[in-house]
């Protein structure tokens, strides 16, 4: 959520912030805004809406001079978006200006004494108490200060903080919300995640936990909260800048649905050795596996979907017990957690808050944790026992695609691991199943290769104002993901429903002309689809189905079929999901709703 910016050196500040901000446009936002020094002082520009707005007010940067600034782009939970609500924020007395992602939960406590001291508040933001907190600590310090501001701070936060005694350095800090270093010899920088950076430098710092980071034109020290210097490594950015740029596509979306085949053989082939299923970033073997009673596998949104097929497939394969709990949930209901417990973690950014409040929870209990994450250096990635990164690359689009693929892939290659640990398949068998996983991106590619059937589709039920997902199984989980797909980007009401449970309820909402997309891919569950679909066309319903190829009596009860290519029902929800992404994804385009930044939604949540 949000996205900062910061930068000093030899170039003009404005143009680079705005553009590094452009950069951060798919985490989500309401309103952005910049602050620079401009020689005599801090100057702010902000406004409510669109980076567009403010390229346009700025000339893109131009029209502001100077070289050491900080950006912002803001996603309210404090206020309404507005002009003033907007960062950066300004302490009365014009000297500091603060960039914030977070939250700070003791705000209005702090606020309240800073008004007895006869500061005088404008926004209704929760940041600007750190921008006066710090004009009342400042007594010409400013590191000093910063220390002395956090210390008093509860909840989450990455800050840029400026001072206009300070003309050639700005102050960074996170804590619980993600914020790296670029090096570079003209110049250094903060930001939210890398993209912002990747046109000038592929070198980082990733900061820990309240590490403090003075950023000058020619140095960077980095320090703890008792001012001690940290020494960082250098993390080393090794993909193309061309990852995070459309490359010839409408959306971002689009591409990434497109490159999920590639992201598939990414992800599998390099833990496929020697006939056995080999995963490097974790140290579970063995005896180890046979020692785990219970594995709790905890994620927010699309990551808790792939959770719930990765039950399904664990418990199928390993014979290891399976709960799948959303994160925002599992704090709060006392886990049963022992010494053989695993907690699984998955998360695309690595920030999420919910996430990780829920990683250190199973940690406190003495679980072991294993996370699934595509972002490396991220938080989950640090904090975790064991890790497995999704090699998906890249993904800008709020409405996850390959990530949820990939993270998937990971659930099989799980899932084959433990049973292999175990001892419960032969040599033949593990060959079998390597066989099903290494095919799996061709089939991919065979169903993406069919997206003008998918655009029909779409075409026909864009103006739909409700639809059901049904199925069983696997074929439920994906119909969450599908689900959710839809309704995020397209805006429309959708609902998904495990198929048998229709008639407990549910069915009283199908009505003359309301679509149901049913999956049924799974061949001993068939037939019981057809009943279940059956059910919802006698009450009017027009029914999108989704089957295996050569199971054409699905015909003979459904408007229209995709068909899926002849594949074992254990990967069937790989490639069901394309299709339902794509259909979403032409849903969206036709309704012309933005599809890469769709309303209130951020991509990484840092925020709980």
């Amino acid at each position: 959520m949000c996205g900062i910016v910061g930068y000093v050196g030899k170039q003009q500040a404005a143009p680079i912030l705005l553009q590094g901000l452009s950069k951060l446009e798919y985490r989500g936002y309401d309103s952005a805004g910049v602050a620079v020094f401009d020689g005599d002082g801090i100057v702010v520009e902000k406004c409510k809406g669109r980076l567009k707005t403010l390229c346009d007010k700025l000339d893109d940067g131009n029209s502001l001079k100077g070289t050491l600034g900080i950006g912002h782009t803001r996603w309210a939970t404090h206020g309404e978006p507005s002009d003033i609500n907007s960062h950066p924020h300004m302490s009365d007395k014009g000297r500091i200006a603060v960039v914030h992602n977070g939250i700070i939960e003791n705000y209005l406590k702090i606020k309240e004494y800073l008004i007895q001291k006869g500061y005088v508040f404008v926004s209704e933001t929760d940041t600007e108490v750190i921008a006066h907190l710090a004009d009342y600590y400042y007594s010409g310090d400013i590191l000093d200060t910063v220390i002395k501001v956090i210390n008093k701070l509860e909840g989450s936060y990455a800050l840029g903080i400026i001072c206009k005694d300070n003309p050639d350095e700005f102050i960074a800090v996170r804590k619980d919300s993600p914020l790296i270093i670029g090096l570079s010899e003209d110049g250094n920088f903060a930001a939210s995640d890398i993209p912002a950076v990747l046109p000038y430098t592929r070198r980082i710092y990733l900061l820990e936990d309240k590490e403090i980071v003075r950023v000058r034109r020619d140095e960077v020290v980095v320090c703890n909260t008792d001012r001690e210097v940290v020494q960082k490594e250098v993390f080393e950015v090794d993909w193309n800048v061309d990852a995070a740029e459309k490359g010839g596509y409408e959306h971002f979306m689009f591409k990434e649905i497109m490159e999920q085949p590639r992201a598939l053989r990414d992800t599998v082939n390099p833990r496929i050795r020697d006939g056995k299923i080999v995963l490097d970033g974790i140290s579970i073997k063995g005896k180890d596996v046979e020692n785990i009673d219970n594995i709790y596998i905890v994620a927010c949104g699309s990551a808790y979907h792939v959770g719930v097929v990765g039950k399904y497939i664990i418990e199928k394969l390993s014979r290891i017990h399976v709960e799948v709990d959303l994160a925002s949930e599992f704090r709060y209901r006392t886990p049963l957690i022992t010494d053989k417990t695993l907690l699984i973690v998955i998360s695309q950014s690595g920030e999420t808050a919910d996430t990780i409040a829920a990683l250190r929870e199973g940690k406190r209990r003495g679980a072991r944790v294993l996370s699934v994450v595509n972002v490396v250096g991220s938080t989950i990635a640090r904090e975790s026992d064991d890790l497995i990164y999704t090699w998906a690359g890249p993904e800008i689009a709020v409405a996850t695609t390959k990530a949820y693929s990939t993270q998937l892939s990971v659930m099989y290659l799980l899932a084959g691991y433990f049973a292999q640990e175990k001892g419960l398949v032969s040599g033949e068998q593990t060959a079998e199943y390597i066989r099903i996983l290494q095919k799996l991106p061709s089939l991919a590619e065979k169903v993406l290769e069919n997206k003008e059937d998918i655009q029909y589709f779409a075409s026909l039920h864009y103006n739909s104002k409700d639809v059901f997902f049904i199925g069983r199984g696997v074929d439920y989980a994906v119909s969450l993901e599908g689900s959710l797909k839809l309704k995020e980007i397209s805006y429309i009401h959708s609902e998904a429903y495990a198929a048998g449970e229709l008639k407990h309820g549910t069915i009283s909402l199908i009505e003359e002309g309301t679509l149901v997309v049913a999956l049924a891919t799974q061949e001993a569950l068939f037939d019981k689809m057809i009943s279940n679909i059956k059910e919802v066309k006698a009450r009017g319903a027009v029914v999108l189905a989704l089957a295996v190829e050569g199971n054409t009596a699905i015909e003979q009860v459904a408007d229209s079929v995709i068909y899926l290519p002849k594949c074992e029902d254990l990967i069937a929800p790989s490639l069901a999901v394309l299709p339902l992404q794509l259909f979403a994804y032409y849903i969206s385009v036709i309704r012309a709703c933005d599809v890469d930044k769709p309303r209130n939604l951020a991509k990484s949540v840092t925020v709980e």
